[in-house]
């Protein structure tokens, strides 16, 4: 299985917008390209290195570099979950064997996978963090009925009420990114099932949310930066009644699939994720939403340019990509 070229590229995207959650803002997105070469075949992937795991740019770069004799050497999808951890690097490798092996074979990767059939998805949009005012006004301007509001700060009950009396018709999932404090969460928790809220994303720090295996409510409760694998998803079924399941942390598709499975057998509820990327990072996970419950793929309506035939977004709901863009 030899004769595979490898490229790896940085990738800076700029924003339309800031996008700021509780840990700080961006204005552009970071990401890493993956392109594997065979017998006249291209496979691509993309990965976003996240800070809060330590990593970089350069050190998703030097980390596939590291292995880049092995997969220029026919090194399988199989084989890769032993020579990277779960993480970015990874991801980008994965993602991009899963769409060379879709090219060489002729059969797409929903199939490979034993996903189901592609169809069009509801995604949630993000209403980045700022003043109540500044994210009711941006959620009057978003098409879709299904938004995500990050949270962090004295003001996040006011920024609720704030974007449901400006968008009653919405559904709204809130992403604390860590960022709330245990002993208000009972305030937020109890004032968001009136407010429009069906799901509180990571309220709590990660090892530190033994809080939640009190949590009563109304409001179910999903693990983001709590969930990085399969193994973690008993742990995770004491604490949490749904997991964002995100490519970039899992590793790629191949483990995020064994998530899926893994969450669903501990009777949790799936959300598929995304870091801020383009269509090539999301399309992957796009395919992966049909197995799962909700997702939240919005990451290329934030680039000012995305990658030609991407994916195509419509009143909040998106397409499956083309065997042009991906799988």
């Amino acid at each position: 299985m030899g004769n595979t070229q490898l490229a790896v590229t940085a990738v800076s995207s700029p924003l339309k917008a800031a996008f700021a959650i509780s840990r700080g803002s961006k204005t552009c997105a970071d990401t890493v390209l993956v392109t594997v070469r065979k017998a006249g075949a291209m496979g691509r992937g993309e990965c976003v290195p996240y800070a809060r795991y330590g990593e970089t740019v350069e050190s998703v770069i030097a980390a596939i570099d590291s292995v880049r004799d092995a997969i220029e050497a026919g090194l399988t999808r199989a084989a890769l979950q032993e020579k990277l951890p779960a993480g970015a690097a990874r991801c980008a490798v994965d993602c991009a064997l899963w769409d060379l092996e879709a090219k060489l074979s002729g059969t797409p990767v929903w199939q490979l996978a034993g996903l189901p059939a592609p169809r069009a998805v509801e995604t949630a949009v993000t209403v980045s963090l700022d003043t109540p005012e500044a994210m009711a006004e941006a959620a009057k301007r978003i098409q879709g009925r299904l938004l995500k509001l990050k949270l962090g700060g004295a003001e996040d009950l006011k920024r609720i009420e704030a974007v449901h009396a400006a968008r009653p018709d919405a559904r709204l999932i809130v992403d604390a990114n860590e960022g709330l404090v245990v002993a208000e969460f009972p305030a937020i928790s109890r004032a968001a099932a009136d407010l429009g809220v069906v799901l509180i994303e990571q309220p709590f720090a990660a090892l530190k949310d033994d809080a939640l295996i009190r949590r009563p409510g109304p409001v179910a409760i999903c693990a983001d930066e709590s969930a990085h694998t399969s193994a973690d998803m008993q742990d995770l079924a004491q604490r949490y009644d749904a997991v964002n399941v995100k490519l970039d942390k899992a590793g790629g598709l191949t483990e995020a699939l064994k998530m899926v499975q893994a969450a669903h057998a501990c009777g949790l509820g799936v959300m598929v994720g995304c870091m801020v990327a383009g269509s090539i990072s999301m399309a992957p996970a796009v395919l992966l939403a049909g197995a799962c419950e909700a997702a939240d793929l919005d990451g290329p309506l934030w680039l000012t340019d995305d990658v030609a035939d991407g994916l195509a977004y419509r009143d909040g709901w998106v397409e499956p990509p083309s065997t042009a863009l991906w799988g």
